[in-house]
């Protein structure tokens, strides 16, 4: 009886998320839309921004090249160039607001909303701007070779693990530039210091560690960020994002892992934060607030990130490639050949 009350209970939650959803789009201003130019079978990205113009172009043409055909982009508010950069890109279509991100459970509302409009029957693609996919083969077969083997194995769900890149020296002494590949700056990971266990309520592994762990929060382990995420999904109009890609309802598209001592498919998404641009972008979002927890993660960058900060350590990996993230154990080719 228990279990039978705890799936009404996740019921009405996932019906009131997407009741929010509903609610908040009406806080969301068409700039362009191009949604009739989504073909069938298209695969979709769905992404947050503010300010985020020099990193853009190196973004659009990544997933582009990965075999992404529409991008369907929030703008919340940004004054830099980027509302006039991303309206002038024939395969986005964009919306603004200048409501709060914090408010909008920190924009997953506004995105549940485009995804339930426009992502139903698609394959649809949640990331940052910051956040680059890596997934098996990802060196020779595009997204939708990846896509069609996920639907051959009945799967309507692929996850990722985020995993922070960090330059060798000082953060700030290399600047990036404009269209560049940001792993040529932060080419470094650390490798283990990571933790998993299992959220039985919601059935995703929640992990925590790496380099955001060890250099910004050693004494608080247990409030660094969370690094599992759900950011491929085939969507349906029933389906929510709760946190973030970190959780979804219903909560069956969490449980991407193989309980009989097996691996399912899984990726890396290649996290480029930590360039020059964190110390700007970090000061900018403690004014703002918008962020979770009082933006407590942007003040710990605020603070380790001066006095040329160096996050590169004698354990830091260098990155070549995602069969070495495999033999890592970070991602799986699982039975995909």
């Amino acid at each position: 009886m228990s279990g039978f009350r705890t799936k009404l209970r996740l019921r009405a939650r996932r019906q009131a998320k997407l009741m929010r959803a509903l609610r908040k789009s009406l806080e969301l201003r068409a700039r362009v839309n191009r949604t009739d130019n989504i073909r069938p079978g298209s695969i979709l990205a769905f992404t947050t921004l503010r300010n985020e113009l020099v990193r853009l172009p190196y973004f659009l043409d990544y997933y582009r090249a990965q075999g992404v055909g529409h991008f369907l982009m929030v703008d919340n508010a940004s004054d830099d160039g980027t509302t006039e950069y991303l309206e002038a890109q024939k395969d986005v279509s964009l919306w603004v607001t200048g409501a709060s991100y914090k408010a909008s459970s920190f924009g997953v509302d506004w995105l549940n909303h485009l995804q339930w409009r426009y992502g139903a029957g698609h394959w649809t693609l949640v990331v940052d701007v910051d956040e680059f996919l890596v997934y098996p083969f990802c060196d020779t077969r595009p997204l939708h070779a990846l896509t069609g083997w996920l639907e051959s194995q009945g799967r309507r769900s692929f996850s990722a693990m985020l995993l922070d890149m960090y330059p060798k020296g000082p953060v700030t002494a290399q600047p990036y530039r404009s269209g560049q590949n940001p792993f040529e700056i932060a080419r470094w990971f650390d490798a283990c210091n990571y933790s998993v266990k299992r959220n039985m309520l919601m059935q995703n592994l929640w992990i925590q560690g790496g380099v955001r762990q060890r250099v910004f929060q050693p004494d608080t382990p247990e409030q660094a960020p969370a690094l599992n995420k759900t950011p491929l999904v085939y969507w349906s109009r029933k389906y929510a994002y709760v946190s973030s890609t970190h959780m979804l309802l219903p909560r069956g598209l969490n449980k991407v892992y193989d309980e009989r001592g097996g691996e399912h498919a899984s990726g890396v998404l290649l996290h480029a934060k930590f360039l020059d641009t964190i110390i700007g972008k970090a000061r900018e979002e403690l004014q703002r607030g918008e962020h979770y927890a009082g933006s407590r993660e942007y003040a710990a960058y605020d603070k380790g990130l001066q006095q040329d900060a160096d996050l590169w350590c004698s354990y830091s990996t260098e990155y070549i490639n995602w069969r070495q993230l495999e033999i890592l154990g970070l991602m799986s080719k699982g039975d995909w050949a």
